[in-house]
């Protein structure tokens, strides 16, 4: 049936300001009304509870799988307006969640985040696991709701919501709604989605409460928060890498006032950042565009430079404007690469390419509009804290590596390493900050146990102020450290902080690896190889093992090290040393803080 133009105009202007995942979530959520009504037609009235299980759920678990936080948040805040409609509802993330639960849950509202390429994170593998295994019971009296969250800068884009969503389906559960599918915009379909839930849940859990739900996100007003950042004064800026180094990695002091930035060893900070000027007015150059061109959109006005310097993303590329600019560009070389057969060409795009690499290469018919339609909203960076506020006192510290290469004569840039890694204590506006906390990644409760941190690269920053907390506290627990970088000289990050711990005693055990200065290139995991009957006797003895850094090798490669330990040193098979490493992640003596 052909809409009528005053409901067409209606409608759009409803949909003006609501981002691509919000409106893709709403018209599944819409598609999925309809086939009711029509089901429902010739019994009843429509009622929102229709769809609903005939047994009544005694209470709503909100569970949620986060690695950088954004799912806590979402969790938290439909549990917060759950309970404030009176209804009984509890809220549990995958790393205290047991599987076999499932079995007697009756309403179930997942918030599930996709970590690097496809992966769960590390809390919810566990589930991951008996989900997929032969243990998983029938789940026909469950009725759930995903929310999946990612990043369209990877192929598989929201990769464990859906398979958690595809799976509880399998296993007969009851689909309450379409999975809403989030970009890293995500505010606007979370808050959609989560509307609806609380919908659901007052027909389930049997409630008369009839009520507006706020989407404002409710903060302490204490706390700096993802929306509410405060302003923070840089206090130093300390290059740690020498000149022959071929990254630049600074380590940075920042002003961490409490409780607004109150913060404990193993949490992160996020940054909200501005744009290298020269990138966004090259982009405003590879379309034609004159960057003090006025560009509106959804009824804010702005040049197009303050467009792309402080409210786009516009040094990391996007599925939705790959696919948007191939269809501008119309080049069978590009649509090649974004459709080989195994995915790498795909990957590689997404992976190593920036919009202006894109623009640059196939020329397509861009107004200056449309640019900023097309590229993302700008989103924080998370870092490492690389301090104990009980050795810093009111102060954070960070360690963070300039991202920077060649394509072809053109330079490239991280955006927000770049922002800060060249920022001036002196004489810069202050930076915008709020903690985020990792609750996943924490010393031990008993101070006396053993620890054991592997972190290549910048991926050593949690463990400053993990050494410093554990030397502040007294803690009695044996320290040993795994750092890698290329070159002794040039790359060894804190270097005489380690060396004076080990001097003093407070760090027991340094092995490091540097792969340029030998032939042979060497890295953590084989340090981790050559110390292995050492490493078990650790582990045995009750240690916790940390891992920090890049998820794509390193991570992967540790993982390997410590399995072959195992088998090797221990007499495991390599399934038993692969169960007994899930196990110790279960317990969390094995942690990871992997990108």
């Amino acid at each position: 049936m052909p809409i009528e133009p005053a409901r067409e105009a209606a409608l759009l202007n409803l949909s003006r300001g609501v981002n691509a995942s919000a409106l893709r979530y709403m018209a599944g959520f819409l598609v999925g009304i309809a086939a009711e009504r029509e089901q429902a037609a010739d019994t009843t009235a429509f009622d929102p509870g229709v769809a609903a299980s005939t047994e009544s759920a005694a209470h709503a678990t909100v569970l949620f799988a986060s690695q950088t936080g954004n799912g806590r948040r979402i969790a938290e805040r439909l549990h917060r307006q759950l309970e404030s409609q009176g209804l009984s509802a509890r809220i549990v993330s995958t790393a205290d969640f047991r599987p076999r639960e499932l079995a007697a849950e009756r309403l179930l509202y997942v918030v599930a985040s996709t970590h690097g390429d496809g992966e769960p994170p590390d809390d919810a593998r566990e589930l991951f696991d008996f989900l997929n295994g032969r243990k998983a019971q029938r789940l026909e009296r469950l009725s759930y709701s995903v929310l999946s969250l990612g990043d369209s800068g990877y192929p598989k884009f929201c990769e464990t919501g859906r398979q958690l969503d595809e799976r509880l389906q399998t296993l007969g559960a009851r689909r309450l709604a379409p999975r809403a599918d989030c970009d890293v915009d995500f505010e606007t379909a979370a808050d959609v989605w989560t509307q609806h839930a609380v919908a659901l849940a007052r027909t389930h859990l049997q409630s008369p409460h009839i009520a507006i739900i706020s989407t404002v996100p409710v903060a302490s007003a204490a706390t700096a928060g993802r929306d509410n950042p405060i302003e923070i004064e840089l206090l130093a800026s300390t290059r740690l890498t020498g000149r022959g180094s071929q990254r630049a990695i600074v380590h940075l002091e920042a002003a961490a006032p409490s409780p607004q930035l109150d913060y404990e060893p193993g949490d992160a900070v996020g940054i909200w950042h501005a744009n290298p000027q020269f990138v966004a007015d090259d982009l405003a150059a590879a379309i034609g565009a004159d960057p003090e061109s006025r560009v509106a959109l959804d009824g804010i006005e702005r040049t197009l430079r303050e467009w792309l310097l402080q409210h786009r993303e516009i040094t990391r590329l996007s599925r939705p404007f790959l696919d948007a600019h191939a269809r501008q560009a119309a080049s069978p070389e590009l649509d090649a690469l974004r459709s080989t057969n195994d995915g790498t060409g795909l990957r590689d795009l997404l992976r190593y390419w920036q919009p202006l690499d894109l623009l640059e290469r196939w020329t397509g018919a861009w107004t200056p509009e449309d640019l900023v339609r097309a590229l993302r909203p700008l989103t924080p960076r998370l870092y490492s804290i690389a301090s104990s506020r009980e050795a810093v006192g009111n102060e954070l510290h960070l360690t963070v590596a300039a991202v920077e290469y060649a394509r072809g004569a053109a330079q490239r840039v991280g955006a927000a390493s770049r922002y800060l890694t060249t920022m001036d204590p002196a004489t810069d506006s202050p930076l915008r900050a709020y903690i985020e906390p990792n609750p996943r990644f924490r010393l031990p409760a008993d101070p006396s146990r053993d620890i054991i941190m592997i972190g290549p690269g910048t991926g050593v920053a949690p463990f400053r102020g993990f050494l410093q907390q554990r030397i502040e506290s007294g803690a009695s627990g044996r320290n040993w450290l795994f750092f890698g970088g290329r070159h002794f000289a040039s790359d060894f990050l804190y270097q005489t902080e380690w060396l004076e711990a080990r001097r003093s005693g407070t760090l027991h055990r340094l092995d490091v690896a540097f792969s340029r200065d030998q032939r042979e290139k060497v890295y953590v995991q084989h340090r981790l190889t050559e110390q292995g009957a050492e490493l078990l006797q650790w582990i045995e003895g009750g240690a916790h093992i940390y891992v920090c850094g890049d998820a794509q090798h390193m991570a992967r490669d540790v993982h390997a090290a410590l399995r072959a330990a195992l088998v090797t040193h221990g007499g495991r098979s390599e399934e038993r040393a692969e169960a007994q490493l899930a196990q110790l992640a279960n317990e969390r003596r094995y942690a990871r803080d992997v990108y």
